[in-house]
């Protein structure tokens, strides 16, 4: 059972209706303890200003969404370092939890898929640095593997772990329930990352039938993702963070009015 307070709004989850300023109020509007931000409607307000108001507001910040995105080009390219640098300094700027990474699938024109994850290994490398030198924590997202080609080629929480073995301290994983809840090692992998390497925790769910797998995320509850059981075990492991919401919904939930989603949120996650 969650409270209002213990819920994060990703801004995708209502990206159709508000811009940030607007869901910065709604998050107050309706109880919830944090917000997490995307790039775009980060960079439309501007940072200085975002932070202020979510300050103002008396939210916290789980996660910036999101960097990543190595693999733009082979060998890795400077584009992506230079806006992975961006993404950091907007992170330290509204004090984010973390910087989640959408890594990256393959290069365009590329079957090279081990070349891709080399790619985004040496990218994640050198954000990292960055990252540290401003105190700003990195979270790898393993995406679903039906995004490996297009989004992330870091599909399941071990190749996560592991490339976070290899880099050491100040990375870890963002959690999100609609990509993980598949993995029959998920359980054993939230055990191996403990507390300093669970950054976030997003749910919403899988749908079946789903329409489209990239937009046709469902509302808590509405789905086959045993949300619970995922929750208890990244708290068990030490994760004390905000239980981010992040619902993409182009034929249902982005055609509501937004407070009669914050509204239903907050409803289903009494059962979350």
């Amino acid at each position: 059972m969650l409270t209002a307070q213990q819920l994060s709004l990703n801004t995708a989850t209502v990206r159709s209706q508000w811009n940030l300023r607007q869901a910065i109020e709604g998050c107050a509007r309706h109880g919830f303890g944090g917000i997490s931000p995307w790039r775009d409607k980060l960079e439309e307000l501007g940072a200085e200003t975002a932070a202020r108001l979510i300050r103002d507001a008396g939210l916290s910040v789980s996660g910036l969404c999101r960097g990543g995105w190595y693999t733009i080009a082979s060998p890795l390219d400077q584009k992506a370092i230079d806006d992975n640098k961006k993404a950091i300094d907007d992170a330290a700027t509204i004090g984010a939890g973390c910087l989640v990474m959408v890594v990256g699938g393959m290069v365009p024109g590329s079957k090279d898929i081990a070349g891709a994850r080399e790619i985004v290994e040496e990218g994640l490398t050198r954000s990292l640095e960055y990252a540290r030198t401003c105190g700003v924590k990195i979270a790898i997202e393993p995406l679903h593997p039906m995004y490996a080609a297009d989004r992330a080629c870091v599909n399941t929480m071990r190749q996560a772990l592991d490339i976070c073995d290899r880099l050491g301290p100040g990375i870890g994983v963002a959690v999100d329930v609609y990509h993980v809840w598949w993995d029959p090692e998920v359980e054993e992998q939230i055990d191996r990352a403990g507390p300093e390497r669970l950054m976030a925790f997003h749910i919403c769910d899988w749908l079946v039938p789903t329409t489209d797998l990239l937009l046709d995320r469902g509302m808590m509850g509405d789905g086959v993702i045993d949300i619970p059981k995922l929750r208890s075990r990244v708290e068990v492991n030490g994760f004390k963070g905000l239980n981010e919401v992040e619902i993409f919904s182009a034929n249902n939930w982005w055609k509501r009015d937004a407070d009669e989603v914050m509204r239903t949120i907050v409803d289903r996650a009494v059962d979350c």
